[in-house]
């Protein structure tokens, strides 16, 4: 290397101090220093002899999947751009003085011909991945004499074209994604045959998984969640090496690791990503479905709704039942009166304390905003991995349009890992999705048939392959704003640090098909366009809607993500979010989704939520005390107004009942039982409190835009009714069937403008 030194150094010294970056010196003077950087020369030729000339850089090593370039200009942005363009991997700067640079550019090149063959001590193993370090021995050996560059690859074996390329390199400089992984996205290439590519290109051996059964013994020398999260198989064993499928590059840590856990060599095969991913279900499908039902019971195993009733509750409902059933004997019309009282006291609370909760945020912006301008000038370099779960049964009608709409996020697609969730009984929907020519980021997740066979089981396998740093659930029908992932991921950066879920709007794309489309829009621009934000505001828990949350991956793996048994898994969630000291935000980004317009459908759907709201309760409730020290008074008292005040819908049939059979009997033993104080409070609830809801579901309509709705809420106590009845069936439910998932029947909308 470099014999010939200038000692004039400290002019570069300041300017890389001044650019926050290292200087280095390449003189041999000054080996043992921390200044002191030998050039690999195998990296050194990652880029043109004419490129370094022209831009005086040098790449000097590669490590760890990232290229370092010794630049004498570290202003120069254009030098970056194109090393970054030309390298395809991630890049860091180091400065060096201006005439060591040129003169090690001499030596790098110097009698460097088409003909050369390798520097000798390169030569080995051929089964490195991309991103090994090139500093180790068993680099990759290439021939310099042909293309090397994995544009220059594809174009000379005429798998794509010089422009196609160009505007890759475009794309891959706007998103920081790999350039093989812009092209599969932009579907220029396939995904295998970029596989057989990258293996041209270093020399790895590819190996064809389709109906391939690795060795148990080689599976059992590397842990089922290790080989998940690295995307790797072991296939077979000998006495010394073991054989690996890698979707991906392995660090030199990481294999350092695995070297060091097995006491074996390691030899790679190249398989793409989505064969080594279906090897992966294929070999550990059980183990992940295990996973899947119980890791939420074996780590906590009361926040599980496994079981309806604890024992506690079992003793307390039956001494509550024995001592009222004794009070009534005794004093009938007391005992009446008490529970009449308890009963109102409890009505009239729920309905001010959402009526406060809704005021307060009526013509207030609570949730999260993040404007166009913000939006526009977010560097997609920077956004992350996003997984969309999706889960799906029965639905193939719906397939087109959800994947046009989820095709039509303004997110980079290279980025975004789609998991299309079905049973695997349903041969509806699995025969379909394999029938359709799905984008590259689309997965199909097969999940194996067991019980509960609930969405929140299908969600939790899907989040065990889960490759995003957020995730997020979208049901079949959804339809969400274009930029709602950049929003999230904004709305992320820009919370703090317990914000672990980012819970967009939903509301309806159908509303004006009938009454009852109507009625459920009103509902649902009252709940999340008022309620929810009112509930962020008060710092207390959210009941999260069932699609369109946005989670932080690793927190919600460590909250045991969903519960299996629960059939309303997102409220939920959101408290057991809020119990471990996590908070929910609401995002200004809505995702619109289909109303459901038959009554019977609408019913089996209300009755599920219901059910699931009741679980809920059931389930934080079996130790109050504990649940009342998690929370604090404030948050306590939301919950049993919240999620508790779902029991009024099961009250409502009594006391419309007592009403008419006072109003068309006179019967004395109603008029007993509503002394005065009684009376005036149960009038004052008729009337106030159905103003309310009237109130509440007219200002959700106002606030969300829908003005023409607005007359549709003042017939609000006919919807309630049809809860009512929603609600003794899912209660009823909740003792012979309860985790039985009543199934919504999709594509039944006829939207309107």
């Amino acid at each position: 290397m470099p014999s010939t030194i200038d000692p004039g150094k400290r002019f570069y010294r300041q300017l890389a101090e001044h650019a926050g970056l290292d200087f280095v010196t390449f003189d041999p003077a000054a080996e043992g220093t921390e200044e002191y950087r030998a050039i690999n020369p195998l990296a050194a030729r990652l880029l043109s002899e004419q490129i370094c000339r022209h831009f005086t850089i040098l790449p000097v090593s590669y490590a760890g999947g990232v290229v370092t370039i010794a630049t004498a200009s570290p202003a120069d942005d254009v030098a970056r751009d194109v090393a970054v363009s030309l390298t395809g991997r991630d890049v860091a700067f180091v400065v060096a003085a201006e005439d060591e640079l040129l003169l090690a550019i001499d030596e790098t090149f110097a009698g460097w011909t088409e003909g050369n063959a390798p520097d000798p001590r390169l030569e080995g193993d051929p089964t490195v991945p991309e991103d090994h370090d090139l500093d180790a021995p068993w680099a990759p050996v290439t021939n310099p004499g042909s293309p090397t560059r994995l544009g220059d690859l594809l174009v000379a074996r005429g798998v794509a074209t010089d422009e196609q390329i160009a505007e890759a390199l475009v794309e891959q400089e706007r998103t920081g994604s790999r350039l093989g992984e812009v092209l599969v996205h932009n579907e220029i290439i396939s995904e295998d045959e970029l596989v057989a590519i990258l293996a041209e290109r270093f020399q790895l051996p590819l190996v064809d998984l389709s109906e391939y059964e690795p060795d148990p013994a080689a599976l059992a020398q590397i842990p089922e969640p290790l080989s998940r999260h690295l995307r790797i198989v072991p296939l077979a064993i000998d006495d010394t090496t073991l054989y690996l499928a890698i979707g991906d590059i392995l660090d030199d840590e990481t294999v350092s690791a695995l070297r060091e856990h097995t006491h074996l060599e390691l030899r790679g095969f190249l398989a793409s990503r989505n064969a080594i991913d279906q090897l992966l279900q294929r070999v550990h499908g059980g183990d992940y479905v295990a996973v899947a039902k119980s890791l939420l019971l074996e780590r906590f195993p009361d926040e599980c709704a496994n079981r309806v009733l604890s024992n506690g509750q079992k003793a307390f409902l039956i001494a509550a039942v024995i001592i009222v059933a004794v009070l009534i004997a005794a004093f009938p019309i007391p005992t009446l009166i008490g529970l009449i009282a308890v009963s109102s006291i409890f009505y009239t609370a729920t309905s001010l304390y959402k009526f406060r909760l809704t005021y307060n945020a009526l013509g207030h912006t609570f949730e999260v905003t993040i404007t166009p301008e913000e939006i526009a000038a977010m560097d997609e370099r920077e956004l992350p991995m996003y997984t969309i779960l999706v889960p799906l049964y029965r639905e193939a009608s719906v397939l087109p349009k959800l994947t046009k709409g989820i095709d039509g996020l303004d997110y980079p697609k290279s980025k975004l890992d789609v998991r299309l969730l079905c049973e695997e009984d349903d041969d509806e929907t699995v025969p379909a999705i394999q029938a359709m020519s799905l984008p590259p980021h689309f997965k199909l997740v097969v999940v194996p048939d067991a019980q509960p066979k609930t969405k929140p089981k299908a969600c939790n396998y899907g989040l065990l392959q889960a490759t995003g740093k957020y995730v997020v659930i979208y049901d079949a029908e959804d339809q969400p704003d274009p930029d709602q992932l950049k929003k999230c991921v904004a709305a992320f950066e820009r919370a703090e640090p317990r914000v672990t879920c980012m819970q967009a709007k939903l509301n309806y794309f159908n509303a004006n098909q009938n009454l009852l489309t109507r009625w459920f829009t009103t509902e649902y621009s009252m709940w999340f366009d008022l309620l929810l934000p009112g509930l962020q505001a008060e710092g207390v828990p959210i009941p999260l809607g069932g699609t369109s949350n946005h989670f932080i991956t690793d927190r919600l793996i460590d909250l045991a993500s969903w519960d299996p048994f629960n059939v309303t898994e997102d409220a939920d969630l959101g408290i057991r979010l809020h119990k471990a000291g996590y908070t929910t935000a609401i995002v200004d980004s809505t995702t619109l989704e289909e109303a459901n317009s038959d009554l019977n459908n609408w019913i089996r759907q209300r009755s599920r939520w219901i059910k699931g709201y009741l679980q809920t309760y059931l389930v934080h409730m079996r130790h109050p005390f504990k649940l009342f020290r998690q929370l604090g008074l404030k948050s306590f008292i939301s919950f049993q107004l919240v999620i508790g005040g779902t029991f009024i819908f099961l009250l409502n049939p009594i006391f419309w009942a007592m009403t008419t059979m006072f109003f068309f009997t006179q019967a004395g033993i109603i008029q007993d039982i509503y002394p005065s104080f009684i009376f005036y409070a149960a009038a004052f609830q008729l009337f106030i409190g159905n103003f309310i809801f009237m109130y509440l579901n007219v200002a959700g309509s106002v606030q969300r835009g829908y003005f023409d709705l607005a007359k549709y809420a003042l017939l609000s106590p006919l919807y309630w009714g049809l809860m009512s009845i929603a609600a003794w069936k899912g209660f009823l439910q909740l003792f012979y069937a309860p985790f039985y998932w009543e199934k919504t029947v999709h594509g039944l909308d006829q939207p309107t403008t």
